[in-house]
């Protein structure tokens, strides 16, 4: 009789565990798992013993270590942040770690007025679309956005949530080329993304329609517009998505019919070549006022230099250029896509970035980053190689639960980000991750003023290549100036941009003002 009555109090015990797992919204896995969940915390919990002595160290887990995580998750809770007993990492033997040279002494920096206020917005140096005069031109109030993720790809709960956090953080939140989706219209201005397929904004033959984009554009909060010419996970490659997946939704939002395959080109068929892109890009500025830019993994050269050599003219050009580095990856690729086609981020960003220097056009365009920057260190180095804003992917899906599954491909997500399971998309909160994506933005925000103040500066992008150095080993040290062929001055604000940005913060935090966006 004791035994029965102590199995009877236990399975009551795990039915109101399993109860409370199904109703509390804190947890997505919990939610979708009741009761097996647990044991993902209890393993993570003693996760670090266990690899202390068994699996991996802190630093060995890829794409992003236990070490990224942590910060991204404590981040992103308040939590505290910190690291204990010094790093992980093997300061004296490894290769290609960068570091950054604080400053003994400095200018008067931001907490001589009592300290960086983490709600502040850490506006960006330039003013997109400023220099080409058009008629939306802005300064973005955040130099951290969030990066391009279709409504498809993730589930409409997790871009709620997304979309959400970037209107309590005042960043941007770029659609991604699925289209714009009831979900990205939650609060967050949008940097409206078309793709090779131009969902959204096409014709029945699949052809672009620059009526459709208009009316998209007049009906939603756009602040900008992306043409996406590739991506750090596939560059050079189209997409299929399978009739099965074309729900009425998504068929509604991608203007493609129900139930029917749709393919996306590798390459778009509303121009052809450089020429006939700008005077694309032209056109949609003309026709709505915002600015236009264009996204692009770094392959060959010769668009890039093709690129600004007709920029240089002066009539024509783009107003920012987003780089995606080949490590990019929220999009599901093949194996060989994702890890041997396109340069990574620094090589790549650097050799455009050159391009664009080499012709003294630097301070007229927005330069962009993306591809694994959601963390400080990685940031810093971008800022520093001539970034003005970057925008983050996996960072933000860590931000809102992401647990590193890698199974993206799959439509299996365990925490309803991406997938379109309703089961599982059900798990996540949209309303208690949007804080969580908020905080975390406004932290990354945080630390890189700190790293700024650290190196004697008052915003990211007055980092400068001579103030980080790469350690090569335990043999020798250089800096990113040297390691990345830069000359005197690339990686640099100009003189006016660089007094105006300071004067704007010192406006800012001596009133406690938002700047004029």
């Amino acid at each position: 009789m004791r035994a029965r009555s102590i199995g009877t109090a236990a399975a009551a015990a795990l039915a109101l565990v399993a109860a409370r797992d199904l109703v509390q919204k804190k947890h997505a896995l919990l939610r979708n798992f009741p009761l097996i969940g647990h044991a993902r915390y209890l393993l993570e919990t003693i996760g670090p013993e266990l690899r202390q002595y068994i699996v991996t160290s802190n630093e060995e887990e890829r794409p992003f270590s236990r070490d990224q995580r942590t910060w991204i998750y404590a981040s992103a809770k308040q939590e505290n942040n910190y690291f204990g007993f010094g790093t992980d990492v093997d300061v004296e033997h490894v290769q290609g770690h960068s570091y950054l040279k604080q400053r003994t002494f400095a200018d008067a920096l931001s907490e001589a007025r009592g300290g960086h206020d983490p709600q502040s917005s850490l506006p960006s140096a330039k003013v997109l679309g400023g220099p080409r005069g058009r008629a939306r031109a802005f300064r973005p109030a955040s130099v951290v956005n969030i990066s391009a993720m279709s409504f498809g790809s993730l589930s409409g709960a997790a871009v709620t949530a997304l979309n959400k956090g970037a209107a309590l953080a005042g960043t941007l939140h770029n659609t991604g080329e699925g289209g714009l989706s009831p979900y990205h219209r939650n609060g967050g201005d949008l940097v409206l993304q078309i793709g090779t397929a131009y969902f959204g904004c096409r014709n029945e033959d699949g052809s672009f329609s620059l009526d459709k984009l208009k009316d998209i554009v007049a009906g939603a909060p756009v602040r900008a517009i992306e043409i996406k010419l590739s991506q750090g996970a596939k560059p050079g490659l189209g997409g299929m998505l399978p009739g099965a997946k074309v729900t009425e939704e998504i068929a509604a939002i991608r203007g493609i019919p129900v139930g029917k395959d749709c393919a996306s080109p590798s390459r778009h068929t509303a121009f052809s070549d450089v020429d006939s892109m700008l005077d694309f890009v032209e056109l949609l500025a003309a026709e709505t006022g915002l600015p236009v830019g264009i996204k692009s993994a770094v392959g060959e050269m010769g668009f890039w230099q093709e690129l600004a050599t007709l920029m240089a003219r002066g009539d024509r050009g783009v107003d920012f250029v987003t780089v995606d580095g080949g490590e990019g990856g929220t999009g599901a690729a093949p194996l060989t896509f994702a890890d041997s086609v396109s340069l990574p981020f620094r090589m790549g960003f650097s050799r455009v970035y050159g391009t664009f220097a080499e012709r003294g056009l630097t301070d007229d365009l927005t330069f962009i980053g993306s591809g694994k920057l959601g963390l400080p260190e990685n940031a810093a180095v971008a800022f520093a190689l001539g970034v003005d804003m970057i925008n983050v992917a996996r960072e933000a899906m860590l931000s809102i639960g992401c647990i590193q599954s890698q199974k993206c491909h799959t439509d299996k997500c365990p925490t309803g980000i991406a997938t379109q399971s309703a089961w599982l998309a059900r798990g996540l909160d949209p309303a208690s991750k949007a804080t969580r994506a908020a905080v975390y933005l406004r932290t990354l925000r945080k630390e890189l003023t700190k790293l700024s103040a650290a190196v004697g500066v008052a915003h990211p992008s007055l980092i400068t290549a001579t103030d980080i150095e790469i350690l090569n080993g335990d043999y020798e040290a250089r800096t990113l100036a040297a390691v990345y062929g830069y000359k005197d001055g690339w990686g640099e604000l100009g003189p006016r941009l660089a007094d105006e940005i300071t004067t704007l913060l010192a406006t800012e935090r001596g009133t406690g003002s938002q700047p004029a966006v």
